[in-house]
């Protein structure tokens, strides 16, 4: 058998490409600094502000996208190569396309992503198109992408609330979200940021009820907590776990006037159909509250309002800035906004009940309780329709160091800010220019998120 090398693949074996130095997390950073700096100012590397012409811009051809671990022996590969994964982003695809467009074209935007960020901070790209190589060791894996500047995770055309929908591809919904499980687990000050589009916002949404579940379910399984030897750090955790319990199991999501589930066991409960399709340009809105949330308990509204006035999730500040953000929206699905709240009123009882018991959890077999958000903000939505919304059009996940009670952050989005108003894929369609990426909202969005969240 032949031993893989990264000669052998075609891989660079510096971080970079337009650059006459290598890039680094540092430069990447400032780069990206620059670009948001103005709507302006020419591209850093004059000459090389286009890297693909029409027709050749594809995974797995040549520079820049070079890097594609399709098989445990592409991994094993980049394993030997700190030096290049802890210094580029790492994007996973869960879909061979983010779907078809108007000229009858897949998308595959993973292309968009790679050319972005290396046209505007020479920002290496690694490809981990799971649907192809699958996931053997979920935990493994998610160690290996937060180990970079920041982990993507696509969008694609199954639903998360129809695990049939995925059959075909080698990485099933329950593998997936085992990854995504993980992922949200491994934000720490040793982490890049992750960014989940479409469908990884909608994985995320679904994530954030297993881990809650999971939780509540390993705190009732507990006997003692050590370190607390009149039992008092573990009844105050069961309370909040039961709570959680009861109101997860109870709240309705209602859709159109009518109860659409019931509970969070309920398949369509984190996420579901949208009232209609959403294709095209849409103004992104800040979030609001609708008339019609009576059967939604009035704490969760509480909750939420807290972290909106605590918090600063990125995406809302840019709309107080901006006169407008114009996003593209390429969907049928949406996180219900009920989830939504549920989980951050959640989040944010299980935070306040772990603070005063830390020490006890963490010597504990539900120490990894500590890994857990604090909280999830709505950050913006969309109207599909005169009468529909989607109303969970961004999210910003809230993290809380629990000893210097710093914050990180990670980011869900519904829209793909990495598409342009065509929605067609780099490749059959020209790379824009520097000025072209620089004057465009969402990638400024994009950018300004992976910006934050490498300052966190």
């Amino acid at each position: 058998m032949k031993i893989l090398d990264p000669e052998r693949l075609g891989w660079r074996t510096l971080p970079g490409l337009l650059g006459r130095h290598a890039s680094s997390p540092q430069s990447v950073h400032a780069l990206l600094g620059y670009f948001l700096r103005d709507r302006g100012s020419p591209t850093p590397f004059p000459g090389r502000d286009m890297l693909a012409n029409e027709g050749f811009f594809d995974w797995g051809l040549a520079q820049p996208l070079e890097k594609v671990i399709e098989s445990p022996e592409h991994l094993r590969v980049l394993l030997t190569m700190p030096e290049i994964y802890r210094q580029s982003v790492a994007v996973v695809e869960p879909w061979v396309s983010v779907g078809t467009n108007s000229l009858g074209e897949p998308v595959r935007a993973s292309k968009n992503l790679a050319y972005v960020l290396q046209q505007v901070a020479d920002a290496d790209t690694i490809l981990f198109p799971v649907w192809q190589s699958g996931i053997e060791h979920p935990e493994r894996l998610a160690n290996v992408l937060s180990a970079g500047i920041a982990t993507i995770v696509q969008g694609g055309c199954p639903s998360v609330h129809d695990a049939g929908s995925f059959s075909g591809a080698n990485a099933g919904l329950e593998e997936l979200l085992s990854l995504v499980d993980q992922l949200l687990l491994r934000r720490s000050s040793a982490s890049g940021p992750s960014i989940f589009i479409c469908l990884g916002h909608q994985l995320a949404a679904a994530s954030h009820v297993r881990l809650l579940k999971r939780a509540v379910r390993d705190v009732g399984a507990l006997s003692h907590l050590p370190l607390d030897p009149h039992d008092r750090a573990l009844a105050a955790l069961r309370r909040a776990s039961d709570r959680i319990r009861e109101v997860g199991e109870r709240l309705p999501v209602v859709k159109q006037g009518e109860v659409h589930a019931t509970g969070w066991h309920a398949p369509g409960f984190a996420v579901s159909r949208n009232e209609s399709v959403e294709v095209g340009t849409r103004r992104l809105l800040p979030y609001a509250r609708r008339h019609d949330d009576a059967h939604v308990p009035g704490e969760l509204h509480d909750a939420h309002a807290l972290v909106a006035d605590e918090l600063e999730g990125v995406i809302d500040f840019v709309m107080t800035l901006e006169r407008e953000v114009r996003v593209e929206m390429f969907h049928g699905d949406e996180v219900n906004e009920e989830a939504a709240l549920f989980v951050n009123w959640a989040y944010r009882l299980l935070h306040d009940a772990i603070v005063p018991i830390r020490y006890e959890i963490a010597v504990s077999p539900v120490a990894w309780l500590l890994c857990l958000p604090c909280a999830l903000e709505i950050l913006g939505q969309t109207q599909v329709d005169p009468a529909d919304w989607t109303e969970v059009g961004a999210t910003a996940i809230y993290y809380r160091d629990w000893e210097t009670h710093r914050i990180r952050r990670s980011f869900t989005c519904q829209f793909h800010p990495e598409l342009m108003d065509d929605i067609r894929d780099i490749g059959p369609r020209s790379g824009p220019r520097y000025h072209e990426l620089k004057d465009h909202d969402g990638v400024r969005l994009l950018v300004r998120l992976l910006y934050q969240g490498m300052q966190d």
